[in-house]
């Protein structure tokens, strides 16, 4: 079975979804060949009753236990950074990145995840009042401990990660980034506006882009189908898209979408797994038909003239 380009976003496990609801959907990613995972040691402080983190790695610990063997077919992806210190205060009061959080913060990962590794380990905000080269060097650590297997940057701006980069490089080639998560989607909000308050660098840009390319970074988008945005008439789109942009996007991704037959979202997939990064889509998903849905846009495979026009639009 081929490897699906796809992440399973499990954001709301042990939150909105109970966990009966998070092992039937883990189970039927990967009997569809998924293998990929991602979670955060701070979700989803928002949604649970005390504010803090922990939930959705608990869930899924509590899954790989139930299912031997299982922790060898999957990847696993959690942050560290952005959990709460104080409820109600995020994120002025988040735990931040340095060397001693980085550190403990990974030990209740493995603890919640019930593994001895994390496969990809991401700083999930950066943080400017640690000097960066303790960030790096902690990180570093947890490489050449064996307790991570590879590093990431989420919601970073590129020169904090080029400069994190340089720094590894610099102290014998320790361990460094080699995978950024940001916003990413089809479709562009006007420039001027953030899209989110709190991850300033969280949006990737065309120089994102070209960094990862020419890095040979892997990237990972979140958000990438817009909450149901593309498809479902009671989530309209942000404000933030509303310029003569979007509506071109829009006739071009129906037009690509209806020569084919599938759905605008099955479109937008295809389209970022088959650029240039091949972008992996983190997919959060409620329900198994938008598992299915999400698993066949990963697995289309547009023309050059489908993507041209797609590309042209805007």
């Amino acid at each position: 079975m081929e490897r699906l380009n796809l992440a399973l976003g499990a954001m709301f496990f042990g939150t909105r979804q109970d966990e009966r609801t998070s092992f039937n959907l883990l189970d039927r990613f990967v009997d569809a060949g998924g293998t990929m995972i991602d979670t955060a040691n701070c979700y989803c402080f928002w949604e649970g009753p005390i504010g803090t983190g922990g939930a959705s790695e608990r869930v899924i610990g509590a899954w790989l236990a139930a299912r031997p063997g299982m922790r060898d077919r999957v990847f696993i992806s959690t942050k560290v950074g952005a959990e709460p210190t104080a409820a109600g205060q995020w994120p002025r009061h988040r735990e931040g990145l340095s060397a001693d959080t980085i550190r403990s913060g990974c030990q209740t990962s493995l603890r919640r995840l019930r593994t001895d590794h994390i496969d990809l380990y991401w700083a999930h905000m950066e943080d400017r009042s640690v000097p960066l080269v303790e960030t790096v060097g902690a990180l570093a650590g947890l490489v050449e401990a064996g307790s991570v297997l590879q590093l990431g940057a989420s919601n970073h701006p590129v020169w904090r990660v080029e400069q994190a980069r340089r720094l590894a490089a610099a102290a014998d080639g320790r361990a460094a980034y080699r995978a950024l998560q940001l916003h990413h989607t089809y479709l562009s909000a006007r420039p001027d506006i953030r899209l989110d308050p709190n991850h300033r660098f969280g949006t990737a840009t065309d120089e994102t882009l070209d960094y990862a390319a020419t890095e040979g970074l892997a990237l990972w988008a979140y958000r990438t189908l817009l909450s149901g945005a593309y498809t479902r008439a009671d989530r309209p789109l942000p404000d933030s898209y509303d310029h003569p942009g979007t509506a071109r996007r829009l006739a071009a991704l129906d037009d690509v979408a209806g020569e084919i037959g599938v759905s605008r979202n099955q479109v937008v997939l295809a389209w970022l797994t088959g650029g240039r990064p091949a972008v992996t889509p983190i997919v959060g998903v409620s329900s198994p038909d938008q598992l299915d849905e999400a698993i066949a846009g990963v697995s289309l495979r547009l023309t050059d003239a489908q993507r041209d026009r797609l590309d042209a639009a805007g």
